[in-house]
Formats: structure tokens, sequence, C-alpha cells
């Protein structure tokens, strides 16, 4: 019984299965009909992608799931820009009113929609995004309160332009915290304990050291970074605490960077999908979850069925990635 045991609670690696031939055809596939259709087709397109990548990213010998739809997308695709038609329609009435007042308002407006829309944004794409994803038949839950993050985001918004940047490792990992603690898949829950002083470290480091080492050091600051995100990473279960490892060697980015550069340059950018490809196999080739989890106990308790996905919309309106 000790051995099963010791089996079930043994190191986790991903494996990711995802073939370059097979996402260049969904790649230009989507492209052309994306081309076609003057943009309509994006949300099914982002959805057939991110479907893909789960489906191809393997734990314990069972693979992820998206439950995503393009119609769902389509509708938070529609919401977001009718919203940003509305505004720069009220940009450039003000710009053209010729009076100043109504001017200065309307881009003061303008540019703070943008600043206050992003803890907003984050808060539903997250939402979504966990409702939408699961394992085992187990779905991810996020169960963050929308103005709890909007005043955390603005506070350290406030802080980092105060310092002239400085607050700025402290202000992410603030909200990193506040994101993976209100985080649960099944019965698990997650949370972060990274400390704001050793990012702010780890890029001090990298600024210093860019130019004197002529941009080499830039490997080794990824390596750090990478591993600062991934190694303060904390899964719960049962009042059990497991942390994710990454072996990483800035040698190892270093072959990434290097050959994905060369890959697009020599090939005009036709060689994309590989490269993605190629960076997916190399994030889930070094990462794995420390012994301690047992995800053959792992149980669904609620289940948050939340199908609107404007908030992942406006991210990639806003040209913003997920944490």
């Amino acid at each position: 019984m000790e051995i099963i045991s010791s089996l079930k609670t043994e190191k986790k690696s991903f494996k990711y299965f995802g073939s370059g031939v097979e996402f260049a055809i969904i790649f230009l596939k989507n492209i052309l009909l994306t081309l076609f259709t003057l943009g309509l087709y994006y949300p099914w397109a982002k959805v057939e992608i991110l479907k893909y990548h789960y489906q191809s990213t393997e734990l314990d010998e069972s693979r992820f799931t998206f439950h995503g739809t393009g119609n769902e997308v389509f509708r938070g695709f529609v919401k977001i820009y009718i919203i940003f038609i509305l505004l720069y329609g009220t940009l450039i009435y003000g710009l053209q009113s010729g009076n100043q007042i109504t001017t200065i308002l309307t881009v003061a407006i303008f540019y703070l929609f943008f600043i206050l829309i992003i803890p907003f944004a984050i808060h539903g794409a997250i939402r979504y995004r966990s409702s939408r994803s699961s394992w085992k038949g187990i779905h991810f839950k996020y169960l963050g309160k929308r103005m709890e993050l909007f005043w955390k985001f603005i506070t350290g918004m406030i802080l980092t332009i105060l310092t002239f940047g400085i607050y700025g490792a402290w202000f992410q990992i603030e909200i990193r915290k506040y994101i993976l603690s209100h985080l649960r898949f099944g019965n698990l829950s997650f949370d972060f304990k990274g400390k704001g002083e050793t990012l702010f470290w780890i890029n001090l480091k990298f600024i210093l050291l860019f130019y004197l080492t002529l941009g080499i050091y830039s490997f080794w600051y990824l390596k750090n970074l990478w591993t600062f995100y991934a190694e303060n990473t904390e899964v719960t279960q049962d009042g059990k605490k497991v942390n994710f490892k990454l072996n990483i060697k800035p040698g190892d980015i270093f072959e990434l960077m290097i050959v994905n550069f060369l890959l697009i340059v020599l090939t005009l950018g036709i060689a994309t999908p590989w490269v993605t490809i190629r960076t997916f196999n190399f994030i889930f080739r070094f990462l794995e979850i420390e012994e301690g989890l047992n995800t053959n106990v792992i149980q669904q308790t609620s289940y948050d069925d939340y199908d609107d996905a404007s908030g992942d919309d406006l991210l990639d309106f806003l040209d913003l990635d997920l944490l």
C-alpha cells in the first residue's frame, strides 16, 4: 500500500503532443477565413487554436480540454467592438469640435478608459478561461471579486507612478498573488509566494548587466524570471503544499530563442506555427509538479458556468496576455 501511495504522489511531468504540420494547417486556415470574412471568423479561429493546445497537453496520461465556443467569444467580440466604436467616435467628435475644453475632456476620457478597463478585462478573462478549462472532467474556477481586483490594480498603478516605476515589481506580485489565491481546480487551491523585492532584484540585475554583456545576460535573466514565477506557484491539497518546478538552464533558452528567430527570419514568417509548437514543447518539457500531489483524489466541488468572453476578447484587443 505504501508503494502505491508513493506512486500516486510522485513528481508529475507535463507532455505536449502538438505537431508543427497539424498546427500549420489550422493556422493557415484560420488566417484565410479571418481575412475572407473581414475579421468576423476570428472568434472561431481563437477557440480552435485554444482547443488544439489544450488537447495536445497531457498530465498523468490525461489531456486538458477547453470548452469555450466560437459563439461565446463572438458575443464578447461584438460587445467590445461596439464599446470601442462609441469610444473612438467620442474621441473624434472631441478632436473635431474646435472647443479646447471638449477636446481635452474627450482625450482624457479616452485614455482613462483604457487604463481603468484593464483590471475588469483581467477579471473577466480569467473567470471565463478558468470556467471553460478542465482536466479529467474537473473544472477550474476563479473566485476573485471584480471590484477587489480593480482597487488593487488602481492602487498598485498609482504607487508605481509615484515611485517612478520602482513599485512595479511589487505591483506585479500583488496582482499575481490575488489571482492565484482565488483560483481553484476542484478541491485544489493555488497561491503565489514570490516577493516583490526578489522580482525587483531580478529586473535590476537585467538593467545593469544587459548592456555590459551586449545583451548576452538576457538568457540568464529569462531563466531567473521564469524560474521565479514557476517555483513560487503553490498548489494546496488537503492542507499539504506542493510547488511547481522549472528545470531550465540559460543554454536551453538560448537554443529556443536563436532557433525560433532564425526560423522566422529565414522563412519570412512562414515557420510561425512550427515556432509556436517548439515553444509549447519547450515549456512543458521542463515544467513539473513536485512530489506530494495525488491527482487521483481531486474532486469537483462547485462549477462556475461563466460564458461571457468579453474580458478575454478585451485582453486580445489591448494586446495583453493572461498571467
